[in-house]
């Protein structure tokens, strides 16, 4: 993408600043976000920043392309405040997408999440049946409603969702240091053993995530402005690693030998995501993207900045 001028909401936190900083390259982008996740120091000089909440009414949203990332993005943070979660989530998707539309905008991508497949040991297509089980869950699919009634209602807009599968970077460099005990769990367990603790395992350690780097998903991100797709799409790897082998190859990798604790899983258990797995042939068929980063070389970048 070049010489768009662009507007990502939640652009200063993890995904973000990682989408907000490459776009900067060759666009000129705006970054919005109220900094509960993400400080500025995470973007670079080129991007234009305003401290602000989704929910205002003077968002500067005279852009062509609106990457709408902003939310309260875990089931924690729904469950300690439902009401907040559902204006971040919702009202603020909707305040977003409607002054964007009012400026004569057109093409809009925006972050939902796979959490609603629930367990999965499968690939998971589009297609399948989702179910809301968290107030955070309940948020995003909302989200992926209101998307479908403006792509329906109206014709000249492109309104593409993207279920991201747990995205990491690694916390000592880049913008997932901010998100704290909200960080991938990569990420977390990785700090964790560079610096001599023993990570904490829910249940066995045999639950799985389909990983992402974070430069994998920023590269679809930009790949569903540039192809103005409509509907929901896969972003994952079609991969899954249980969180046992997480921490044995970041013991490789880091030069460790720490066992993980295992302590029972505080999280009940008709809400706990055990297993996932993306199907992405969708948006690989409508985009041509496929990731980039295997997980081998993930675990490396994540240890690297440690060794």
């Amino acid at each position: 993408m070049q010489g768009r001028r662009v507007l990502v909401t939640g652009g200063a936190g993890f995904i973000g600043s990682n989408l907000a900083n490459e776009l900067a390259a060759d666009n000129d982008v705006i970054v919005v976000d109220d900094l509960f996740l993400g400080t500025e120091e995470n973007l670079v000089d080129a991007v234009e920043f305003h401290e602000q909440s989704v929910l205002d009414e003077d968002l500067p949203a005279d852009v062509d392309v609106l990457f709408h990332l902003a939310a309260l993005s875990s089931m924690k943070m729904h469950e300690e405040d439902p009401q907040r979660g559902a204006r971040v989530n919702v009202e603020g998707f909707v305040n977003a997408v409607e002054q964007f539309r009012e400026h004569g905008g057109d093409t809009i991508v925006y972050a939902t999440t796979s959490s609603i497949y629930g367990d999965r040991t499968e690939p998971s297509p589009e297609s399948m049946a989702v179910a809301a089980r968290t107030g955070y869950e309940a948020s995003k699919l909302s989200r992926e409603r209101y998307a479908e009634y403006y792509a329906n209602y109206y014709d000249e807009l492109s309104v593409a969702g993207l279920r991201y599968f747990s995205v990491y970077q690694g916390m000592a460099e880049g913008a997932e240091a901010h998100k704290g005990e909200f960080a991938n769990i990569i990420a977390q367990f990785a700090d964790e053993l560079a610096n001599g603790r023993a990570p904490e395992i829910y249940g066995d350690g045999s639950q799985t995530r389909d990983f992402t780097h974070v430069d994998d998903v920023v590269d679809a991100t930009i790949r569903a402005a540039e192809a103005e797709l409509t509907g929901i799409y896969n972003v994952g790897t079609g991969e899954q690693y249980d969180f046992e082998t997480v921490v044995e190859m970041l013991n490789d990798e880091l030069g460790t030998d720490i066992q993980p604790e295992y302590v029972e899983n505080p999280i009940p258990q008709d809400v706990y995501v055990h297993d996932t797995m993306a199907d992405v042939s969708k948006f690989t068929e409508a985009t041509g993207w496929e990731p980039a980063v295997s997980f081998e070389e993930g675990i490396e970048r994540v240890c690297e900045p440690y060794t």
